[in-house]
């Protein structure tokens, strides 16, 4: 999957990746792509699921937790009470009586604080620097792209207060600015696709000048639906900075029409070099 001698380090791209067009904007994921504060929210909600989920006659465990696995994954990148609605159609489908999506959206984020916390006071008491919650070599791509002039964007599926607290925490605010969205308590008001829709019409441009970066399908799915180019970033979360794909996120993206996959930013100056200059 080393596709040029420029690159150090795993790159993949999609058959027919051609010479980019002239980029002007750029539009961020945040957890996974980004910021690694949390990493591991899988095996938080997950387990979750497969608590709160009834049990079928003769189901495993196994079948159920992959049930549940695959459906959070399918909905990776949209807001989190996405997921939440889901587990409650499923609850319904087995005969339960589910709470409201909220109550389990607030039990899920109960619970993933948590994990985080410790992640969290580390860094607001300078016991770990900030880039330790980087995917690898992030910041030196962030550099890259505004030494270039170019405007960024954040938008993430987690609630925007906790989105725009953590990218302060990560030393990210000064890169995006005003410009950093997440989920609303109103879901419906917000969606990755209406920020790429705000980008375009507030900008005047043409889809095909808007560049992203993300380890969801719904950020790859919805800049390739306007004909923008889509940079896949299939971290390895757990290992950080190991250089290996992981191997779901990169088959996933590449079926939702990635331009580009890579592990991380390890190869920031020959991927700037490949978008920009070639």
């Amino acid at each position: 999957m080393r596709s040029s001698s420029s690159f150090r380090g795993l790159v993949q791209f999609a058959p027919g990746f051609n010479a980019p067009r002239r980029l002007s904007h750029v539009l961020f994921d945040f957890d996974g792509t980004l910021s690694l504060i949390r990493e591991g929210w899988p095996g938080v909600m997950t387990p979750m699921f497969v608590e709160m989920l009834p049990v079928l006659p003769g189901e495993s465990t196994e079948a159920r937790r992959q049930l549940c696995h695959d459906d959070i994954m399918r909905l990776n990148g949209k807001q989190t009470i996405y997921q939440m609605i889901q587990l409650v159609e499923r609850i319904r489908e087995r005969g339960g009586a589910p709470c409201e999506p909220l109550w389990y959206k607030q039990e899920y984020l109960r619970r993933l604080d948590e994990r985080i916390h410790t992640r969290l006071e580390s860094i607001r008491r300078k016991q770990r620097p900030a880039d330790d919650f980087l995917v690898y070599n992030a910041r030196e791509l962030l550099e890259g792209l505004r030494q270039r002039g170019l405007p960024l964007y954040l938008a993430s599926g987690t609630d925007e207060n906790f989105v725009k607290a953590e990218a302060e925490l990560l030393d990210l605010t000064r890169y995006f600015g005003r410009h950093i969205y997440g989920a609303q308590e109103d879901y419906e008001k917000f969606s990755k696709k209406a920020v790429i829709e705000r980008i375009l019409r507030e900008n005047r441009i043409p889809g095909e000048q808007l560049l992203s970066f993300g380890d969801g399908y719904v950020e790859i799915q919805d800049t390739k639906a306007v004909g923008g180019l889509a940079v896949a970033v299939a971290s390895d979360e757990a290992r950080n900075g190991s250089g290996h794909f992981d191997e779901w996120k990169r088959q996933r993206l590449l079926g939702v029409g990635a331009d580009i996959v890579i592990p991380d930013y390890r190869d920031a100056p020959a991927l700037l070099e490949c978008l920009f200059n070639a």
